[in-house]
């Protein structure tokens, strides 16, 4: 089958949520086709997974600018914009209507398998930047089938692919055998079976961001109705003064009010921390209880449950016949990476950033959204708006819109950025994360009743 030309196919978005949606709604304001893939039933299903969380973005902070003035005609109109949506509200009020308005540009149940170039694998030059993409899917009915394309932006997220619980990247010996009595979400406590799962044990919860500060507020406010529940927060780092994000200076105060909840609860003292602590093994014990061990050869007390909240990576395994150009730690494109790195940035702001960013040796694809920042976990659902703003104008040919910045991000008020300084010499009044000597601290459940404010770091909305 001969390929089409490029000039007269659609532009491929993968994935319905909050980002790929925004892209189609800007690409039909620059009169250019969009097609949406999206592998659930319903539009946003990774933010129904945590339908239950409430983000700390207003609804003026998670809806795109395009994407409300397709929604007009329909007779849609904002929520109050001062106000805090949950997952829920983010799908059910926003992100299923622009779906709907979007019609049949949007296909259901279809997961794609592979991106390439027509009739080119990675290594073939020769026209190469002449032929269309080539992307191949699977029906869920098992149907295979292959369709063509202009340009492909994939901003299918992070959230399908979670980090393990080891510390060395890699599931930590018998995690894996461990997954009856092993999550990587955020348990919804209201849900009677979950709340059942963890009332009255004692269950580790491994990381450091706002995920885990949310998992560690809810079971803090859990041990009030639940005697014997307990919570055991794992850190690979220590804690100190930027451990719980900018607080009162974040300008995002639902953010920075989730880390003062979670400081009230470590002040309050009603379940262990454990610092220092990088998981290697997991083993069950007699009593059929779960053992977290270090790698430092130290054995935890034995937990019914752990919650890994390590962060997210992107999936990269259908991209493999494009040429990407990737950072080699983040897995960010190369030109983001220096921008975003939380190795490196301590406080301010990522710089708003757009298709020269995101571009890569492989001209007319884009990792947009959550996906575009690999594994770092400072996503906001804004940035991504800015993103795809960019690449639809530059993907129209307008390279002045494309290049010029229409966004103001919020300072988090953080230093360290998410906490990942390891280094033990990094000083702490220099903006860093000081790591000392394992050590054990107490948390408290006083600030649970905040525990909603916090949307996690991983869904692209927060």
């Amino acid at each position: 089958m001969t390929a089409p030309a490029a000039s007269d196919l659609p532009v491929v978005v993968i994935g319905a949520g909050p980002i790929g949606l925004a892209a189609a709604a800007h690409l039909i304001e620059r009169r250019l086709t969009p097609l949406v893939l999206e592998s659930g039933p319903a539009a946003a299903g990774a933010v129904r997974d945590w339908s239950h969380v409430r983000l700390f973005s207003t609804w003026a902070e998670v809806t795109d600018p395009a994407a409300e003035k397709l929604l007009a005609p329909t007779g849609w109109t904002r929520p109050d914009a001062a106000a805090y949506p949950t997952g829920a509200d983010w799908a059910e009020l926003y992100l299923q209507p622009l779906a709907d308005a979007l019609g049949d540009r949007v296909r259901y149940g279809v997961t794609v398998t592979g991106v390439s170039r027509a009739g080119r694998d990675r290594i073939v030059d020769a026209d190469r930047e002449s032929q269309p993409f080539v992307v191949h899917l699977t029906a869920a009915d098992g149907r295979e089938e292959r369709l063509f394309a202009r340009a492909v932006i994939d901003a299918s997220g992070t959230w399908s692919t979670p980090s393990p619980a080891g510390a060395s990247g890699l599931p930590a010996l018998g995690e894996k055998a461990a997954a009856d009595h092993v999550t990587y979400r955020v348990p919804d406590l209201k849900d009677p079976a979950v709340r059942a799962r963890y009332a009255g044990k004692r269950t580790a919860v491994i990381g450091s961001g706002a995920s885990a500060f949310t998992a560690l507020a809810s079971l803090a406010d859990l041990t009030r109705d639940e005697p014997g529940t307990h919570a055991v927060w794992i850190l690979r780092r220590g804690i100190s003064g930027s451990t719980f994000g900018g607080g009162e200076a974040d300008q995002l105060p639902a953010r920075g009010a989730l880390g003062l909840a979670a400081k009230a609860a470590v002040d309050n003292g009603h379940a262990d921390a454990v610092t220092g602590f990088r998981t290697e093994a997991v083993e069950r014990d007699g009593d059929d209880r779960l053992v977290l061990i270090g790698e430092d050869g130290r054995r935890l007390d034995a937990v019914d449950e752990i919650i890994v909240l390590t962060g997210l990576r992107p999936d990269l395994s259908f991209l493999s016949e494009l040429r990407l150009g990737l950072d080699e730690r983040l897995q960010a494109p190369t030109a983001l990476a220096p921008l975003i790195d939380p190795n490196v940035h301590s406080c301010g702001t990522v710089y708003p950033h757009g298709v020269n960013e995101l571009s890569h040796p492989e001209q007319g694809v884009y990792l947009v959204g959550m996906k575009s920042y690999g594994r770092a976990p400072t996503f906001l659902a804004m940035t991504g708006y800015e993103q795809v703003r960019s690449i639809t104008a530059a993907l129209a040919g307008d390279q002045e819109a494309a290049e010029r910045v229409e966004l103001t991000l919020p300072e988090s008020g953080v230093c360290g950025g998410a906490g990942l300084f390891d280094d033990a010499t990094t000083a702490e009044s220099g903006g860093g994360c000081c790591t000392p000597a394992p050590a054990l601290v107490q948390i408290g459940s006083a600030g649970a009743a905040t525990l909603q404010i916090g949307g996690p770091e991983t869904s692209g909305g927060c």
